[in-house]
């Protein structure tokens, strides 16, 4: 299920990539279908995130901390969507998803079973 949720990040950041592209250059049409195509995307990583936090539950705080990290990464990757279509400030919301991002895969792959780091 790890490969599944880790596939599903990777997608659903090019797809935030291709979205703001897409608006920027004004083609709001393929915006449309990317963004749509990455809310798809979101619960695909809900319901793997979901089957990794039931299988790493005995982590306690610790996977409930990477579970917060990960829905804030998903809400920074709509709102830089939404914030590039209404055509305002979107760098806010750019630091967040970074910020959530780094964290996200510190906690992942550092800390938690399917991660690099022995625990």
């Amino acid at each position: 299920m790890a490969h599944l949720h880790i596939t599903s990040w990777v997608i659903a950041f090019v797809l935030v990539a291709l979205a703001t592209t897409f608006t920027r250059a004004g083609n709001e049409k393929a915006a449309k279908i990317s963004h749509m195509i990455l809310r798809l995307d979101y619960l695909l990583i809900l319901y793997s995130g979901g089957s990794l936090f039931a299988s790493y539950s005995s982590y306690g705080a610790l996977v409930i901390i990477k579970v917060l990290v990960g829905l804030w990464a998903i809400a920074a990757m709509e709102m830089v969507t939404i914030k590039y279509k209404k055509k305002k400030p979107a760098a806010a919301w750019w630091g967040q998803l970074f910020i959530a991002a780094v964290l996200a895969l510190i906690l992942g792959f550092g800390f938690l079973p399917a991660g690099i780091l022995p625990v």
